[in-house]
């Protein structure tokens, strides 16, 4: 029997691509979204599209999300029963300077996506939070019966708001949803804007590296295999209404709407100091470090507490950070290497 279409936005990204070529590998048929933009490297986002394209049962479309026409027109094309929503403006430090950015893709997009899975009656939407929607949360670990009302960043309050309006089109139209918090997804084909990957081209050009808050932060760094292992897990398993084998505890994290959210990390938090003497030994090269107070919109710490998708779903990351920088910093030299010899 053959597996179900798959839709796929931001396919062109980290998580995407990665998920993408999971899911085709298993026998599904993936229809990806992506508008490609320049937030980085965008050589990056079509060299991964580029493994993709060469698949069976791939179909692309560039299309960008907050354009409502286009979306619903791939939707009236194919026949799509889980839609996974991973397309947005990421970046928090971006986000201080370029607020537009994402009032369009995390809130007219998503908005967007909304609307043409109630209108194509789509059976699951998951969609991509972050683990920044804890803002100024201080009670660890990050857990989902937690408050979340503190944002610390406009992309913050966007994932927040993105959580609240899958709430609304739950419980107004039984759309289905799963929100997933990511924690600090790092790894091969990784993005160019999160530290561990600026941090291993800082240290291989022999350039300084900037450590905010002196340093003193911890991240609960996450290895893709994991969250792609993590996401397949809940593919088709939808919420129900009422979901009485939910907490018994009432959060907002679920609700009488066919609603959840998940938390998704390593349960494992490190110290930035630690994960830096990691990189060094990998590379093996000291980072010349330079020491600056805390950025605004930062966290001093994050940590997932994933009780409950290891209830519901038996979740279970099995990456170690010293394995799966080794793998990431492999594929960085590769990659690079070949790129400099085009």
């Amino acid at each position: 029997m053959a597996q179900p279409t798959i839709l796929i936005t931001g396919v062109a990204g980290f998580i995407g691509y990665h998920l993408a070529n999971r899911l085709l590998t298993l026998g599904y048929s993936v229809i990806g979204i992506d508008n490609l933009n320049d937030y980085y490297d965008a050589n990056l986002k079509r060299s991964r599209l580029n493994q993709l394209l060469n698949k069976e049962r791939f179909n692309f479309y560039k299309v960008d999300i907050a354009n409502y026409h286009q979306l619903n027109s791939i939707f009236k094309k194919h026949d799509s029963s889980i839609v996974i929503h991973l397309a947005a403006q990421a970046g928090v430090r971006y986000s201080l300077e370029h607020p537009f950015a994402y009032v369009d893709s995390n809130l007219v997009g998503f908005a967007n996506i909304l609307e043409v899975c109630r209108q194509h009656k789509s059976e699951h939407l998951i969609y991509a939070s972050s683990s920044s929607v804890y803002g100024a949360n201080r009670k660890l670990p990050f857990s989902t019966t937690d408050s979340v009302d503190h944002p610390v960043s406009l992309y913050a309050a966007t994932k927040k708001a993105n959580e609240l309006m899958a709430h609304t089109y739950s419980h107004l139209f039984h759309l289905p949803t799963t929100g997933l918090r990511f924690f600090t997804v790092y790894g091969p084909w990784g993005r160019p804007d999160m530290a561990y990957y600026a941090f291993t081209k800082r240290i291989m050009e022999n350039k300084e590296i900037e450590v905010f808050n002196n340093g003193d932060m911890k991240r609960d760094f996450t290895y893709i295999d994991d969250i792609v292992d993590g996401i397949i897990q809940i593919l088709d398993y939808p919420p129900k209404q009422s979901p009485s084998h939910k907490r018994e505890k009432s959060n907002s994290s679920f609700s009488n709407a066919p609603y959840t959210i998940y938390n998704i990390g390593h349960n494992q938090p490190v110290h930035l100091m630690d994960f830096i003497a990691t990189l060094e030994k990998l590379l093996g090269k000291k980072a010349n470090l330079t020491f600056l107070p805390m950025q605004p919109g930062d966290m001093k710490e994050t940590y997932a507490d994933i009780d409950d998708l290891q209830a519901d779903f038996g979740f279970s990351p099995r990456t170690p950070l010293k394995q799966g920088l080794a793998k990431f910093v492999n594929w960085y030299k590769t990659y690079y290497r070949e790129d400099s010899n085009d």
